[in-house]
């Protein structure tokens, strides 16, 4: 499992833009994201660039810390 840090997150509505910004890319599978830690976890089905990750959740309205 991968982990990285969000910022901007204030909500369940946030939460849920992350997840589904984060099941949009091809190759991160079972997605969790978390309101309280300011963090999301997923795995790693084939190599994803973390610049890809950081530029979706980006477009969703959040940063990568």
């Amino acid at each position: 499992m991968k982990t990285i840090k969000i910022t901007g997150m204030s909500c369940h509505h946030c939460v849920m833009a992350v997840s589904r910004a984060l099941q949009a890319i091809d190759g991160v599978d079972q997605v969790q994201v978390s309101l309280d830690t300011g963090e999301a976890t997923f795995e790693e089905t084939a190599p994803v660039d973390m610049t890809v990750i950081a530029e979706k959740i980006r477009k969703a309205g959040y940063n990568v810390v």
